[in-house]
C-alpha cells in the first residue's frame, strides 16, 4: 500500500531529523502532505507509528540485502569490497540509519518493538548467513563466530558514520579485519 511506505518514510525523515520525540501523528500527516488524521488511520497509538517505521526501516535493510552479489570466486579482496560496498549502499539511505539509532536508543528497555532492529531480527540473520557464506569461502576457521562479528563491525561502522563521528576509513578497517581472521 503506497501510502503506508509514505508514511513510513514520512516517519523515518522525521524521527531521523528530530529523534523519536518528533515522530507525531500530527507531524506525519504534516510530512506526509496528507490531511489531519491520516496517519492514525493507519497508526492508531504511538507504538503502532513506531511500528511502522522501525518496519521500513528493516524492509530497506532487506532490499538493500537482496542486490548484494556474491561472484563464485573470492578473496580477501573481493570480500573487503562487498563488504565495502554494502556499507556504503546503507549509508546512502542516510535518514533510515539515523532512525534506526534513534529507534535502537529510544526502545532500549522494549524488547517486543527493538527486535526487529537486532541480532533477532530474520533479516539480521540472512546479512549474517551471507557474512557466513563470504568468510566460509576464504577458509576462514569458526565462520559462524566470525560473521557475527563482521557483521557487528560493519553496523558498527555504519553507525559510526551516521552520526558524523569523525572521518573513518571503513575500507581500511574491513581490510585489517579479514586480513586478521584466523584461516584453516
Amino acid at each position: 500500500m503506497a501510502r503506508l511506505g509514505d508514511l513510513a518514510d514520512a516517519g523515518i525523515r522525521l524521527a531521523a531529523r528530530g529523534g523519536m520525540r518528533a515522530l507525531t501523528h500530527r507531524a506525519v500527516d504534516a510530512e506526509a502532505g496528507l490531511p489531519p488524521g491520516s496517519t492514525s488511520y493507519y497508526a492508531s497509538t504511538r507504538r503502532d507509528l513506531t511500528v511502522l517505521v522501525a518496519e521500513r526501516v528493516t524492509e530497506q535493510l532487506a532490499t538493500d540485502l537482496a542486490a548484494v552479489h556474491l561472484p563464485d570466486d573470492l578473496d580477501d579482496v573481493a570480500v573487503v569490497q562487498i563488504a565495502t560496498g554494502f556499507l556504503e549502499g546503507l549509508a546512502q539511505r542516510a535518514d533510515a540509519q539515523a532512525a534506526r539509532l534513534a529507534l535502537l536508543l529510544e526502545l532500549r528497555d522494549d524488547h517486543d518493538l527493538r527486535l526487529p532492529l537486532t541480532g533477532a531480527d530474520p533479516v539480521r540473520a540472512q546479512l549474517v548467513e551471507t557474512a557466513r557464506a563470504l568468510l566460509s569461502a576464504l577458509g576462514i576457521v569458526e565462520p559462524d563466530r566470525a560473521a557475527i562479528d563482521f557483521v557487528g563491525l560493519i553496523d558498527a561502522l555504519l553507525l559510526y558514520r551516521t552520526a558524523d563521528v569523525a572521518p573513518l576509513d571503513a575500507h581500511r578497517v574491513l581490510t585489517a579485519y579479514v586480513a586478521g581472521l584466523d584461516r584453516a
